[in-house]
């Protein structure tokens, strides 16, 4: 009987020691992450520009930079984690990361789940065809196979607006893909016909692939989207240091530069 009691205490403790790994989700974390001065943010690894790996494995893209960038102004490191972006908003709350970060896009559905900072960048949701199928607009897509990417706010307006795409496409339904470059190779092998994605990532990527020639890049009917930080609903002394270090750093040029350097012009909303 003792070896069993002593046995459920060591089970017991070694769950309360997992329970308290991560942040709570109810506390405000501002003095904890500026006292151990580091900070974790959430992100798809893949989606460039904005957060992604080069050739040599790195993380590198626009928002690593920016990221960086903001909490330098703190003397706070940045510490990124690849996350599921479906499960984005659940390793948020969990206390897994302190913040989602990587053109994430401020909807109403998500201001539901998050806190949102002010906007940094304008994005739109844009249609990827290859100029070889011939589909010059959304309503070519009738009977077609689109793709997006699962958890994206792509595939939110998607399903809410069904009047701009879905109501065309075969099934009404599109194949879902964990990241944009295993979508982009099935549009390419012809699995799929056309693929909904981020206007900022379509333009970089098929830019770089020397591809720009080679599809059609098509606005539809979706409102422009604005990208922000998500944090906890409890961190509000986190979303306000960042707001402020955005005004900092457009106020110095260095967002500017920043900007400059990974789209070849200022994408500030401001």
């Amino acid at each position: 009987m003792k070896k069993f009691t002593r046995a459920l205490f060591l089970v017991l403790f070694i769950l309360l020691g997992l329970s308290g790994c991560g942040r709570k989700p109810t506390e405000d974390s501002w003095s904890t992450i500026n006292q151990e001065k580091e900070i974790t943010i959430g992100l798809d690894d893949t989606f460039v520009p904005m957060g992604f790996r080069d050739k040599e494995g790195k993380l590198t893209g626009f928002d690593i930079e920016l990221a960086k960038a903001v909490f330098k102004e703190y003397g706070i490191k940045v510490n990124f984690q690849p996350i599921d972006w479906s499960m984005k908003e659940f390793e948020l709350t969990n206390g897994t990361i302190d913040l989602i970060w990587n053109g994430y896009s401020k909807t109403p559905a998500r201001e539901k789940k998050v806190q949102f900072t002010q906007p940094y960048m304008e994005n739109a949701q844009v249609l990827i065809t290859p100029k070889s199928s011939e589909i010059a607009n959304f309503a070519d897509m009738k009977g077609k196979i689109l793709g997006a990417q699962n958890g994206s706010s792509g595939y939110d307006v998607f399903t809410k607006q069904p009047e701009v795409l879905k109501d065309y496409v075969k099934d009404q339904e599109a194949v879902l893909y964990d990241s944009f470059n295993e979508a982009l190779i099935d549009l390419r092998s012809g699995r799929i016909d056309g693929l909904l994605m981020d206007r900022v990532y379509a333009n970089y990527y098929l830019k770089q692939k020397n591809q720009l020639q080679d599809y059609h890049i098509l606005t539809g009917e979706y409102a422009s989207e604005d990208f922000a930080v998500g944090a906890r609903k409890s961190d509000r002394t986190l979303v306000t240091k960042i707001n402020q270090a955005f005004d900092q750093l457009e106020a110095s040029g260095e967002f500017q530069k920043l900007s400059k350097r990974w789209f070849g012009e200022n994408v500030t909303p401001k």
